[in-house]
């Protein structure tokens, strides 16, 4: 029985597994030799974990304040803008924009501290 059970998992390859050694005796992983863009594998999906959690936050906001921020930092895919462009897309004054940001960031700092283990 125990045989079966291990037929199953034969063919799975941990990227921590040992694939070799190089020229100073210390073992090589898969891990060690799979390129990167400047972040880890293990940054991009806790970032991606914390991205959902921040966009189940956003119900919290007012629609003006989802939108700001939507805006500001490229949530939903969309690109970055500046507080100047914004002021122009929502018809309202730059410092206008920065007070909403200012004021959306508070309250998700606020709910994200406050649901924290």
């Amino acid at each position: 029985m125990h045989l079966r059970s291990l037929k199953k998992t034969r063919g799975e390859v941990s990227i921590y597994d040992p694939i070799g050694v190089d020229k100073e005796g210390n073992e090589i992983t898969l891990m060690d030799i799979l390129g990167s863009d400047g972040e880890s594998i293990s940054d991009q999906v806790e970032n991606k974990f914390e991205q959902k959690a921040l966009l189940e936050k956003l119900k919290i906001l007012s629609y003006r304040e989802r939108l700001v921020l939507q805006l500001r930092y490229g949530l939903m895919n969309g690109p970055r803008r500046t507080q100047r462009e914004i002021a122009k897309i929502l018809k309202i004054s730059r410092s206008y924009v920065s007070r909403i940001e200012k004021k959306a960031i508070q309250k998700l700092t606020n709910e994200m501290s406050d649901h924290q283990p």
